[in-house]
């Protein structure tokens, strides 16, 4: 029996704060489309400008125009989460690779080390670029930005590429800081 608990959000004990009608309607459509909301959302309540700010730069790099498709970013997010060892944004995400793939087995590998992942070439340049952000960001390089454009990747791609690594970095190190948890129905969707 697993010792998690259903109800933990974070470690930290911080009350929601006034949600106006904007960020309570995001909540219905969470729940209604995904039949929650997701537990990061609800560590943010507890400050509505700071939701706002995660919210919107989630949204523009995870569902915005891209030349990544939205199968490619969440790649990138369970990547660097993998490095980061991030539970949350493991399961999160994870779940995310599953549905946009309909592949469980892909996003169980990618979840624990992408490069036993049967990839393209495309892919997996993109997620090499990515991990070197994550663990050695001091040594990224035109070499490095040339094999993404080797495979096809366009310069807006590759920002796109580093902007949503290094989100994923920042959002890990919170979550990990706090022992943020993932809403429980993630670890059974999409298997």
């Amino acid at each position: 029996m697993s010792a998690y608990q259903p109800d933990h959000i974070m470690a930290l004990d911080l009350k929601q704060g006034d949600l106006d009608e904007r960020t309570i309607a995001y909540f219905e459509k969470c729940q209604e489309k995904l039949g929650m909301v997701p537990n990061v959302l609800l560590a943010y309540a507890w400050h509505p400008e700071k939701l706002a700010a995660f919210s919107t730069m989630y949204n523009g790099l995870m569902l915005g125009d891209s030349g990544l498709s939205k199968l490619e970013r969440e790649m990138i997010a369970v990547a660097v989460s993998s490095e980061n060892k991030c539970v949350y944004c493991l399961v999160s995400h994870g779940q995310a690779v599953r549905a946009y793939s309909g592949d469980p087995v892909l996003g169980e590998l990618l979840v624990m080390n992408y490069r036993n992942a049967t990839l393209e070439p495309r892919q997996r340049t993109m997620l090499d670029f990515a991990v070197k952000m994550t663990e050695n960001p001091k040594n990224m390089n035109e070499a490095d930005r040339q094999s993404l454009r080797d495979v096809g990747f366009s310069d807006a791609d590759i920002f796109d590429i580093a902007d949503t690594a290094a989100f994923f970095n920042m959002s890990n190190r919170v979550a990990l800081a706090i022992d943020m948890m993932p809403n429980l129905q993630y670890h059974g969707q999409n298997r």
